[in-house]
């Protein structure tokens, strides 16, 4: 069998961090550059006691036109007051209100520590019907020293100025009366004009957590 080979010259593959090898655009040599789907960690937010975790466009960390999708990874969000509910809202350019219309889906699956009640249920009050609420991620999350929430929103194409834009998101939490409780959420920000920002809050008292937010290529 014979063996093909390479043009030392047709290679341009420099180590470069964060890059991959692929085809140039002329297929007939090599080249390292982005491919689809990488994340680019964009933002990390840790705080202690604070209000929200927000990212801003205006402050260069919110939503922008080069990516099609976002996606946030909120880890070990610990609220101050036991039982609040985690949400998140978002705004356009010049907007500050985070009151942006929503209609969305929400369904949890639960199970307690002593395995005697489990369920799995379409989640009423935590849906959205064109609303300018927040939108519920978690409800009910214990505030004792080891108790928490986690979970992944992703966020598409949210600079877009044609569609509405969508969201999910999936997580699990350590709920105050010893439950886990998994959460599933999807919906749309109803509208056509571009998002530049989001905000991440409990319905009470501040939060302690790490939110990390990515750009998909």
């Amino acid at each position: 069998m014979a063996l093909s080979k390479v043009n030392f010259n047709s290679m341009n593959v420099t180590p470069a961090a964060s890059k991959a090898i692929k085809f140039n655009s002329g297929n007939n040599g090599l080249e390292t550059g982005d491919l689809g789907g990488n994340l680019v960690l964009l933002d990390t937010v840790t705080v202690t006691n604070a209000g929200n975790i927000t990212f801003d466009g205006s402050l260069a960390t919110g939503f922008s036109s080069t990516y099609k999708e976002f996606i946030f990874k909120l880890i070990d969000i610990h609220p101050a007051a036991t039982g609040a509910n985690y949400t998140f809202q978002v705004d356009t350019s010049g907007n500050t209100n985070y009151n942006q219309t929503i209609t969305s889906s929400h369904f949890r699956a639960f199970h307690n520590e002593a395995g005697n009640t489990t369920s799995l249920t379409y989640s009423t009050s935590f849906d959205l019907a064109q609303s300018t609420s927040a939108q519920i991620l978690f409800n009910g999350v214990g505030a004792e020293n080891d108790e928490s929430c986690a979970g992944t929103l992703h966020i598409f194409d949210p600079t877009n100025t044609t569609f509405v834009k969508h969201f999910t998101f999936s997580g699990t939490q350590y709920q105050q009366s010893d439950y886990n409780i998994t959460h599933y959420v999807a919906g749309y920000v109803n509208t056509t004009t571009a998002l530049d920002k989001i905000t991440f809050f409990f319905s009470s008292g501040n939060q302690a957590g790490t939110i990390k937010m990515y750009g998909v290529l």
